[in-house]
């Protein structure tokens, strides 16, 4: 496990070595009070210094949908033997009679430590507030001011089991924001009709409005193609001048809309400037599940949305918890799913699925002076590829992570020997140079 007090180190960082963009050179990049310093050849060395040996850095990577109060909980009390999203649920609200703020806390912190790990320093964190004592909300506040100087942590009010169908569901939304949840939360398609749904969306736009807050909003995760509150979204997303600051999660019933109103959302969300986040591990397993064959993918539209100019990230949304027994908090292996399944492998389209974990990400969490500039904050990640799609293809933890100027994660890279000749040979699973 990661021990945090490595992260005390303080001072000037340069990275010698480094590609910034697979196009340029190798460059020096000097880090210096929590901020990328100076970018260029040959700078002068300080104290600290990591030869980056050619690796290539990104802005950190962005989670922009998780569960993190559920992280890890897979199988107790009892697994989740039908895969499917609606015992999940069940398999949830029986785990939630043994939450304690210190159980919470201890999964949690191994996975940001998991997050770390994968370059991952930008965390929304949605958080289950249908519970009286609010103990997930709790600890994940504390949790979120313990890493604050490492790693940005928003968490979420999320109404897991309804609003209007939770015994005062209005009122723990209300405390949870007086808390300190930094962004409103919704699940309108949970509600047991319609009209509590689109009450749903409007309590979120006014507590939003109340706390100024941002809203990220559950939002049509479902087959069904009648379930249409992303257009309740957009339209109050106008209403409320809120280009921007509005989050929709999943909107998988997208995928199930006539072709004709598909077309028409697609153009008031860009219009609106509603953000959307995929979430493609638990999707695609988790919808379709009433299919024969042929099987809905249970994705959103993303190619279509990207294509309309609406800003798309990408979340993992679980991490071995009742909805999805696998994960291992990579975004990188959230950016393959989504090209896979997204069906973005052109040569553009690979630069979008890269782009949903980092800028797009940061978009939808507001980060304030996100990327690699001068300027920009010293959060990033060192991975030993030369592209960002050999990063998508490979999916390799990184080498070096830095956050706030200081290296907080390092991982060494992984070699291979094949001897089925006399000599063994490396194997760098890379694109031949003869071949660029």
């Amino acid at each position: 496990m990661w021990d945090w007090s490595h992260s005390q180190e303080s001072g000037p960082l340069l990275i010698k070595n480094v590609h910034v963009s697979a196009a340029d050179g190798l460059v020096d990049v000097l880090m210096d009070d929590g901020l990328i310093a100076k970018i260029g050849p040959s700078l002068t060395s300080v104290n600290h210094v990591i030869d980056a040996e050619g690796a290539l850095m990104v802005p950190a990577l962005v989670d922009p949908h998780v569960h993190m109060d559920a992280v890890l909980t897979e199988g107790f009390p009892e697994p989740n033997r039908s895969g499917t999203l609606l015992e999940g649920i069940e398999r949830w609200s029986q785990r939630k009679a043994y939450l304690t703020e210190e159980d919470i806390i201890s999964r949690a912190e191994e996975g940001i430590r998991w997050h770390i790990g994968h370059g991952v320093l930008k965390i929304r964190s949605h958080v289950d507030v249908c519970d009286p004592n609010l103990t997930a909300l709790k600890a994940l506040i504390k949790v979120r001011e313990k890493i604050r100087p490492w790693v940005t942590l928003q968490l979420v009010a999320f109404p897991q089991d309804g609003v209007y169908c939770f015994p005062d569901g209005p009122e723990l939304m209300e405390e949870a924001m007086r808390l300190g949840a930094d962004v409103v939360g919704g699940i309108p398609h949970y509600e047991w009709t319609r009209e509590d749904g689109i009450r749903n969306v409007e309590l979120a736009f006014s507590l939003a409005e109340k706390y100024g807050k941002p809203i990220d909003i559950h939002c049509d995760e479902t087959d069904d193609e009648h379930s249409r509150f992303l257009e309740t979204v957009a339209n109050l997303t106008r209403l409320y001048q809120m280009a921007g600051k509005v989050t929709a999660s999943h909107t998988t019933a997208m995928g199930s809309y006539n072709d004709a109103y598909a077309f028409k959302l697609i153009r008031i969300l860009s219009k609106a400037g509603v953000n959307i986040v995929a979430n493609p591990l638990d999707n695609v397993v988790l919808q379709g599940r009433f299919d024969t064959y042929p099987k809905r993918r249970g994705m959103t539209r993303v190619k279509e949305l990207m294509t309309a100019g609406v800003t798309v990230a990408a979340g993992h949304d679980s991490i071995m918890d009742p909805w999805y027994p696998l994960g291992t908090a990579s975004q990188l292996f959230v950016a393959s799913m989504l090209a896979h399944v997204g069906q973005l492998t052109g040569v553009e389209e690979l630069h979008w699925a890269f782009d949903s974990i980092t800028g797009a990400g940061a978009k939808v969490m507001e980060l304030p002076a996100y990327g690699i500039s001068e300027g920009s904050r010293a959060d990033v990640a060192l991975f030993d590829v030369p592209t960002t799609t050999d990063a998508i293809r490979l999916i390799p933890r990184p080498h070096f992570v830095i956050a706030n100027g200081m290296l907080v994660a390092k991982t060494p890279v992984a070699t291979t020997e094949v001897w089925w000749e006399q000599e063994p040979k490396a194997v760098s699973y890379l694109r031949p140079e003869s071949n660029l």
